[in-house]
């Protein structure tokens, strides 16, 4: 049997996380201090349980109860205080026969999907542009597919099957990314936003403007309880997560790192004389959604023979994805022999988050020199489904 590991890189920017400025920085969630994130634990009182979470990611999760037929299973600094100043969080989404994760935006995160099962109709709308349009991206994604959305506009997920389910892993850019429902923050603040903000934002009437109200309480209940009330869950099939498997993601942070995007995106124009720090833009009148796609495959085991480690990494970076330009955030599938391992290493632009979705899978981590001339090792055992940041 093979592992395997799917690893999802991230790097961040000036205006989303601050950078970390030792090893690590654990939050203290119980500490009257207040600052931007949160302050961090005592080093000395540091364990490598602080970097692990029996996530259960491995599992489907239930969709019955959502409106829209999806369930986000979150892994953020509030799950794993680890997380804290990493940059870097990952989820699960779970989506029921004709679900969907609605059009929203994450505003502090690039957020990169891999789908695990079944398939997915994806699609980020740009911000507005000059010409007061605002662009639609669209693709279908199948099993081992990739595609990035960039950070802070508005994407959504949908499943199109009548009768399957799907799911998917992602990664985002952010510690604590945050999550804005279109919908909801529209039509269901609290307070209310007044009528005749919304009556003008749409052009319509105030009459009018109550149907939409009633759509968004009423209908969308009535349409997703009224369908098939028996979803199957049984996604967790001998060969639902690619033979024995792991997903990694991976993040880097800020000023040391990428830096930040100053539009939607900037797709890498990798033939262009010009040389910068990463890659120069692609001119935006050229630009199509198949520079935010790649058919990676990340569904396949791959040949773990030829390495003398026992291991193989697929990763998909702004070489192979052109779009991951300035976004920050890259996807990686490893494989394991038996035996096999990935060896000491380092990322010097990124953090790392992973999660066993098949198999076992000894880690560890060793901090810089430190005041006493230590090296301190921090390691665990990870099971299906456990999660790791490093």
């Amino acid at each position: 049997m093979y592992n395997t590991l799917i690893v999802l890189v991230a790097t961040q920017a000036m205006a989303s996380d601050p950078s970390p400025l030792q090893d690590f920085c654990v939050a203290d969630k119980n500490s009257p201090v207040r600052v931007n994130g949160f302050p961090c634990k005592d080093a000395k009182d540091v364990s490598v349980d602080d970097f692990f979470l029996a996530a259960n990611l491995d599992k489907p999760m239930d969709t019955t109860k959502s409106k829209a037929g999806s369930n986000v299973t979150l892994i953020n600094v509030m799950k794993l205080a680890g997380l804290n100043t990493l940059g870097i969080s990952m989820a699960r989404i779970d989506y029921a026969p004709k679900g969907q994760n609605p059009p929203h935006t994450h505003p502090r995160a690039t957020e990169i999907l891999t789908v695990i099962e079944g398939s997915l109709y994806v699609g980020f709308v740009t911000s507005n542009q000059a010409n007061g349009e605002n662009k639609l991206f669209t693709k279908t994604l199948n099993k081992g597919d990739v595609f990035v959305f960039p950070e802070g506009l508005i994407h959504f997920q949908f499943n199109p099957s009548y009768d399957k389910p799907a799911a998917a892993i992602v990664a985002l850019s952010s510690q604590n990314p945050g999550a804005i429902t279109i919908a909801n923050a529209v039509f269901g603040s609290n307070p209310p936003i007044s009528d005749d903000v919304l009556a003008k934002a749409f052009q319509v009437d105030k009459k009018a403007l109550k149907i939409v109200y009633f759509i968004y309480t009423r209908s969308i209940d009535q349409y997703f309880y009224t369908r098939k009330s028996s979803i199957n869950l049984s996604m967790a099939s001998s060969n639902y997560f690619l033979l024995t498997a792991l997903i990694a993601l991976v993040g880097t942070q800020t000023m040391a790192s990428d830096p930040s995007p100053l539009q939607d995106f900037c797709v890498a124009d990798r033939h262009s004389p010009v040389r910068v720090n990463g890659f120069p833009c692609k001119d935006a009148k050229d630009v199509n959604v198949d520079d935010f796609f790649l058919a990676a495959n990340l569904d396949k085991p791959m040949d773990t023979t030829k390495s003398k480690a026992g291991s193989n990494v697929t990763l998909i970076n702004v070489i192979k994805l052109a779009g991951l330009n300035t976004l920050g955030i890259s996807m990686t599938r490893i494989d394991y022999a038996p035996k096999g391992q990935n060896p000491p290493h380092t990322h010097p632009r990124a953090t790392e988050i992973l999660t066993v979705l098949e198999g076992t899978l000894y880690v560890g981590f060793v901090t810089s020199n430190q005041a006493n001339g230590e090296n301190k090792l921090f390691t665990k055992t990870l099971n299906k489904g456990d999660v790791f940041g490093r």
